[in-house]
């Protein structure tokens, strides 16, 4: 006689799952395992970042040049929350991406910090990241060695956005094209809609 699972089994299971999915995608990429990486995304997801849109097999090998060209991003992952509508769910966590670089000749760490966003989609039986997005809240760089100075100037970071203005200004001198109108902290107005662009794709309320 088969026993009917529980709902509340089945679902922390899926949660359980994509909470993995997630830790899985952040873990290659930081660990230069892109074969894996590449097998979390669905071939029609949607990679949106300061320094990349496109699909998220296109998203891995940009990540190997960016690895190439000694852009070694890092990340400090928060916990995992799981919200899910059925074959789909949104994943979000706080994270930050750090960076050790050389600005004006002086060895520095950024740290930007941010809230990530991913879109999950089960297709049979498996889970797969549909698209990753962030919203960007405050960055800053601090000197290896404590006591240096580092000669920014502020013309240097007029361009830039305040939730991601060093992120944007390290990217932009490696030669990265940067996104300007990505959502972040100094927007809110631009986190509320991607946050409804999400909640509303996966049909549960926010």
């Amino acid at each position: 006689m088969s026993i009917a699972i529980p709902q509340s089994v089945r679902d922390a299971a899926d949660i359980s799952a994509v909470t993995q999915l997630v830790l899985t995608e952040r873990e290659s990429r930081d660990l230069g395992r892109w074969e894996a990486m590449r097998n979390c995304f669905q071939e029609d997801s949607l990679v949106r970042i300061s320094w990349f849109t496109g699909n998220g097999a296109d998203f891995v090998a940009g990540s190997q040049d960016m690895a190439r060209r000694k852009v070694l991003a890092k990340h400090r992952l928060g916990p995992v929350l799981v919200r899910l509508g059925g074959d789909r769910a949104v994943a979000s966590l706080s994270g930050i991406i750090d960076i050790p670089a050389e600005v004006h000749g002086v060895a520095v760490q950024l740290s930007s910090h941010a809230r990530f966003l991913f879109r999950a989609q089960r297709h049979f039986d498996q889970w797969r990241l549909k698209g990753f997005d962030a919203i960007y809240q405050r960055d800053e760089f601090t000197t290896a060695v404590p006591g240096r100075v580092l000669p920014i100037s502020d013309a240097e970071l007029a361009p830039f956005r305040p939730s991601y203005r060093m992120l944007s200004y390290l990217l932009a001198s490696q030669g990265f094209t940067v996104n300007p109108d990505l959502p972040g902290d100094d927007r809110p107005e631009s986190a509320a809609a991607l946050h409804k662009e999400l909640f509303d794709w996966a049909g549960i309320p926010f």
